[in-house]
């Protein structure tokens, strides 16, 4: 460690002030905080790829939106807690034009991000029975989600899909859910952090498995339309967005604005409950709700304590962004395809240089290049290869707080790792091999 492309003083200073014992267990945002002060002392730029940020310019249509809402005085109004008609409409035929399902907009609400609206699925569907007692994710997955229902007092299983795809998920689903101690079931589609896609064949057994179980199955679709070997951007054209919709009533589908729109700044997303579901009432909810209805409970017992409503303008911003798309006005995924390439460049250094990547098939298909990708070093764990990575300017997270169980692992997303860093990922990937033969 003596002649490190980062200083390694500085490394290590900063790292025993980190206070963080081991950062195979650190949080994304520790990890965005280590590698802030890392870069600040040394001067040199790191190859980011701990956090999943867009890195992309915001649609014009929605900046423009937003603008013309604050000039015409919103801002000082309360926004409705369900959120304003344009778009609760916008989100409806969002829903139907690209997933192909019909939900009525009274079940279609404006959240603070993804984030909230899993928050609020976590508030709902996992008190409908007293005696059922949380959420089996099907990892590996987002670990906030994790964290939320900590902060709930919610418990939850999980277990790593990668073992268990194709004919398999049936089986090892059924076998965490089959006691009947499971409110809901929660996985990203494409998949943060692996970016495995379900197939259809899966999405079935998941949606038939729900419906036996009477299971609520939350997808977070903060990837929309992201696995680029289909093209999923044409609205009201087949292929669709593959969902368990096709295969139960019994769903809630996250939609994120942050990534496949480049909004994460604005803090907007949606939460779409299906109209059966929403129209369903389950007694114990009114231990903590006025109601037993899921969605009168989810608005006002739950959306409205949280935040009141989301920001008046950012709901007239996403409006605009998904008005466009609805009508074929603006390619939403063509935007983002970038994500894809830069993968594909990136993946191909680090093989070159003896690293694996951890998730590489969707059964027996070539997994899709995106958004994030995984990746080991032969003889290191996930915690030894992030904690060496440091020193050559190259951050991630380690595959440890995902659910997964492949220890060896780390995530990496492309989002912020500019066309003019290429070529020094390159060299610092050259680097970290030549001093870490094997």
């Amino acid at each position: 460690m003596k002649d490190t492309p980062i200083d390694p003083q500085v490394v290590r200073r900063r790292r025993e002030e980190s206070g963080l014992p081991d950062l195979g267990g650190a949080s994304i945002r520790e990890l965005v905080r280590l590698v802030n002060l890392i870069e600040k002392d040394s001067g040199q730029r790191f190859v980011r790829m701990e956090m999943g940020v867009p890195g992309l310019a915001p649609p014009e249509v929605g900046t423009l939106a937003e603008i013309q809402a604050l000039r015409s005085g919103v801002a000082s109004k309360y926004p409705m807690i369900e959120g304003i008609e344009p778009l609760k409409n916008e989100i409806s035929r969002f829903v139907k034009l690209f997933l192909n399902q019909d939900v009525d907009p009274r079940g279609c609400l404006p959240t603070v991000g993804s984030m909230q609206g899993a928050l609020v699925a976590f508030l709902v569907a996992n008190r409908t029975r007293a005696d059922r007692r949380g959420t089996l994710f099907i990892d590996p997955g987002f670990p906030v989600q994790k964290q939320q229902l900590k902060l709930l007092g919610q418990d939850f299983d999980s277990f790593d899909v990668y073992d268990y795809r194709g004919l398999k998920l049936r089986d090892k689903l059924e076998s965490m859910i089959v006691e009947g101690k499971i409110s809901s079931l929660l996985y990203s589609n494409p998949n943060n952090p692996a970016w495995i896609c379900f197939t259809e064949n899966e999405l079935q057994t998941i949606g038939e498995l729900a419906n036996k179980y009477d299971v609520v199955v939350i997808e977070d679709l903060a990837y929309f339309g992201m696995d680029f070997r289909n093209d999923y951007s044409k609205p009201g054209q087949p292929p669709y967005q593959p969902t368990v919709a096709n295969y139960t009533d019994n769903y809630i589908f996250l939609i994120s604005s942050s990534k496949a729109f480049s909004y994460a700044g604005q803090r907007v997303g949606s939460l779409v409950v299906s109209d059966k579901l929403f129209e369903r009432r389950f007694p114990d909810l009114k231990r903590y709700y006025k109601t037993d209805g899921f969605g009168y409970s989810v608005i006002y017992g739950a959306l409205y304590p949280l935040s009141a409503g989301v920001t008046h303008s950012a709901q007239f911003g996403m409006a605009a962004m998904l008005k466009a798309a609805n009508d074929g006005e603006f390619n939403f995924v063509d935007t983002v395809r970038i994500y894809g390439d830069r993968a594909k460049r990136m993946k191909d250094l680090f093989t070159a240089n003896g690293f694996n990547i951890v998730y590489d098939h969707d059964e027996e298909l070539p997994l899709a290049d995106g958004f994030y990708f995984t990746f080991s070093y032969p003889g290191m764990t996930g915690s030894q290869l992030l904690e060496s990575l440091i020193y050559y300017g190259i951050s991630a997270i380690s595959l440890a707080i995902t659910g997964s169980s492949r220890l060896e692992g780390l995530r990496a997303c492309v989002s912020q790792v500019s066309d003019d860093q290429i070529d020094d990922l390159a060299f610092r990937l050259e680097r970290f091999r030549a001093d870490h033969k094997f």
